[in-house]
């Protein structure tokens, strides 16, 4: 995985008070001895090194793209994206995503293939970070097929995201729990260090264009498995100690809701909780889906709603704390090309959801264009905007809506 540049600039802090490194990269090996000695984790054996341009390394990740990503699911994901308005309309996922793993990578380990790539021409200090990062997800993908855990997150896209946080936050801890022994301290005993790290997650403005031009959805959400990553770890840690490296592998966290709350995983994997679920509306009487095809299926997590409402209602972002559990689906219209989003919301309290309900005007206000309400009820939002036809509707503790049917949806 590509090294975040706002970790880099927060363990320079860290590298700085070691003047043990601050000479000289330490070699790999004896990274990966350290490494072991933290997590407990045998190292089974040696990692490959090898070194790339940057040209070198767009090339490289523009094949890895095309041999992973159907190019179907992308565009499939780019309207996701759209059609909640978390990306601007024309916006182009693989090429924005490919510019900035271009831009940002210092190192990084192919879990593919087994292999460590360090960035060619690349400062001390930048190469000695990415690698002790990069490293600690070599040595995990000894023991743990990192590859395998991504895939198994299965159509969900937050329990996706929650993953990344998993791998990611490792990774960050360790980079950092690293450093902080080579200065006589440790994040073990030291929730201030974790908490400096958090709070350059944001640092660096300016110095990386393409991060800077992308979207809000689009940067946070490659900085939330470094920065909400570390503070899991570190809560999960302080919790289990040790076995805390293997388990959240083994028992991975199920939504980024439980990223952002620790404690709400550590009370599901002591209690075996099952996660709450939602129901999808039905956007219209009778035989809707005829002429339809099914596009995909996915969840919307905690983060995906305070991205939302920090987009459209930053006032109201608190509420999705309150989020528990998120559905949606697309399909598409054969003839047409034109496409339905069928969404569903589960909220802790009926207070939560109507407080939710009431920004998602905002929201459709904020994301089409032409948007006309035809019936604005205290349960109940109908209208048309340039998608075509929506309802929204309150229940209990469930905010449901099917948008761009292509008469004003029933």
């Amino acid at each position: 995985m590509p090294m975040k540049h706002t970790w880099v600039m927060a363990a320079l802090l860290l590298w700085a008070a070691a003047p043990r490194l601050a000479a000289q990269t330490e070699s790999p090996n004896v990274i990966l001895a350290e490494l072991s000695q933290i997590t407990g984790w045998k190292i089974r054996k040696p990692v490959p090194m090898d070194t790339m341009t940057r040209d070198q390394l767009k090339t490289y990740f523009e094949k890895r793209v095309g041999e992973m990503v159907d190019p179907a699911d992308i565009r499939i994901e780019e309207m996701a994206l759209r059609r909640f308005g978390l990306v601007p309309r024309g916006f182009n996922l693989k090429e924005s995503t490919l510019d900035l793993m271009t831009e940002q990578a210092a190192a990084f380990y192919d879990y593919k293939k087994g292999r460590m790539v360090m960035l060619d021409g690349q400062g001390t200090l930048m190469q000695g970070i990415a690698l002790v990062h990069e490293l600690a997800h070599a040595l995990a993908d000894q023991h743990v097929s990192l590859d395998r855990y991504i895939r198994k997150s299965g159509q969900s896209d937050d329990a996706m995201l929650a993953r990344q946080a998993v791998m990611e936050g490792q990774a960050t801890w360790l980079m950092s729990e690293f450093m902080a022994r080579k200065a006589g301290m440790s994040l073990r005993t030291s929730q201030s260090l974790v908490d400096m790290m958090g709070r350059m997650a944001g640092a660096g403005a300016g110095q990386f264009p393409v991060f800077d031009q992308s979207p809000l959805y689009l940067r946070e959400s490659l900085l939330f498995p470094y920065a909400q990553g570390l503070r899991f770890q570190q809560a999960v840690t302080v919790r289990l100690g040790g076995e805390s490296f293997g388990k959240v592998f083994a028992t991975p966290p199920q939504s980024t809701r439980e990223i952002l709350h620790p404690e709400e995983y550590l009370e599901r994997i002591a209690s075996s909780r099952v996660q709450p679920g939602v129901k999808l509306p039905a956007p219209s009487a009778g035989k809707w889906d005829k002429g339809w095809k099914h596009l995909a299926s996915g969840t919307s997590g905690e983060f995906d709603h305070q991205m939302l409402l920090r987009l459209y209602d930053k006032e109201n972002e608190a509420t999705a704390v309150d989020w528990r559990a998120g559905e949606y689906d697309l399909h598409e219209q054969k003839k047409t090309g034109r496409v339905l989003l069928r969404y569903a919301s589960l909220w802790a309290a009926p207070e939560a959801a109507q407080r939710f309900f009431a920004s998602y005007r905002k929201v459709l206000e904020g994301k089409s264009k032409n948007c006309v309400f035809t019936e604005a009820a205290p349960e109940r939002l109908s209208g048309t905007n340039e998608d075509g036809g929506f309802t929204v509707t309150l229940r209990d503790n469930t905010v449901s809506s099917v948008e761009g049917w292509p008469a004003p949806a029933r």
